[in-house]
């Protein structure tokens, strides 16, 4: 009897060996879900037929925002906690030296941001082993997701680790596609395509994908050119979403030229752990990439508290998402709000639950009796 990972070799096989043209788009994107679906069935199982599974990590999140530190064994990354945190993370010359997540705070701007320490990722870490869905379970947890690569050896390694947390589900530095799926009793599927499709998308592929996630019934709203990848994503339901930076570490094994080169590619950030190199630039890309914003508070007759500010992440974030992260008993009593910063043209300014605060205001929320 197959198990769940023989039917995904089998699967990969048969998509490894089909040729890639017009006629073969529509059995491929067939393949591409049913992988999909036995993945999220290996996931599903835990430990049960595949090494490696078990419990996760067990780490409390503390802190604004959490970021997790996911590379191959002996890439820097111990080295690189303590440098930011001070947590010593046992670190050596040689693989596996770190065995479990191990936590460390940074503060920065007045943000509280926990590091995890995540055990070297391997190939095949997604099926489990050398612990792979436990090391990619926490990676989902995380705001941020930082790839430390080595210097010397960059493009296997960023592609392998890419691939192994796609296969669990994750997608870095991408956005939901813009697709609505509303479950029916009865009544088929029904399409509003509202653009063009040029990426092999239409309304057969769509519904015999849907068929293999046992969709028969449906409304469907696709806003966005999509790709056969996005669709069957939005048929999934449970990916999660997650910005990424990829950590260049060890610098200073490379030449000046190749430094120049990394320096321009995106979401790319060239340290070295070990000689304090560049560290100030990793962590303002930190900032930046979980899009973090510092909300002063001000209780009345008193000076506003700029040692500990109220982190909010959302874009654009309003009084009532602040109101909201600080407490949900404050909104039913909410009145209005007195503003003082770059989001008001008067200092302070009265204001209502949907004004949209910008970074380092100062806020006094007033309360109804």
């Amino acid at each position: 009897m197959s198990t769940t990972e023989d039917k995904i070799k089998e699967l990969e096989a048969e998509y490894a060996r089909t040729q890639k043209n017009k006629a073969t788009e529509t059995h491929l994107g067939l393949i591409k879900a049913k992988l999909a679906k036995l993945r999220r069935e290996l996931e599903t199982q835990g430990g049960k037929g595949g090494g490696g599974g078990g419990e996760g990590f067990d780490v409390k999140k503390v802190g604004d925002t959490r970021v997790g530190l996911v590379g191959f064994p002996s890439v820097g990354k111990s080295t690189l906690l303590t440098t930011l945190t001070g947590t010593k993370s046992e670190a050596a010359a040689y693989e596996f030296t770190t065995l479990t997540a191990i936590p460390g705070t940074m503060k920065y701007r007045g943000a509280r941001i926990q590091v995890l320490d995540l055990p070297g990722i391997i190939e095949g870490a997604a099926t489990g082993k050398g612990r792979g869905r436990q090391v990619i379970s926490a990676a989902r947890t995380c705001d941020l997701i930082m790839i430390v690569l080595d210097a010397g050896k960059p493009v296997t390694h960023k592609f392998l680790i890419e691939r192994e947390l796609h296969n669990f589900g994750i997608r870095l530095n991408e956005e939901p596609p813009r697709v609505t799926i509303r479950k029916k009793d009865n009544g088929g599927v029904e399409f509003q395509w509202l653009c063009p499709q040029t990426q092999g998308m239409n309304t057969e592929v769509a519904t015999r994908i849907m068929k293999e996630y046992r969709i028969m019934c449906a409304s469907v709203t696709v806003r966005e050119d999509i790709s056969m990848d996005q669709f069957i994503d939005a048929c999934d339901g449970k990916r999660t979403y997650i910005p990424c930076l990829y950590v260049m570490n060890k610098i200073d094994s490379i030449t000046i030229e190749e430094l120049d080169i990394i320096d321009e590619l995106p979401n790319y950030v060239p340290i070295s752990s070990r000689d304090n190199w560049n560290i100030d630039d990793l962590m303002e890309n930190i900032w930046q990439q979980c899009n973090m914003m510092r909300v002063y508070t001000k209780p009345k007759g008193q000076v506003p508290d700029y040692d500990e500010p109220v982190v909010l992440h959302a874009s654009n974030p309003t009084v009532e998402q602040f109101c909201n992260r600080i407490h949900k008993a404050i909104m039913p009593l909410f009145k209005y709000a007195w503003v003082w910063g770059s989001s008001v043209r008067h200092q302070p300014q009265k204001v209502g639950k949907d004004h949209v605060l910008a970074d380092e205001d100062v806020i006094q929320v007033i309360k109804g009796v």
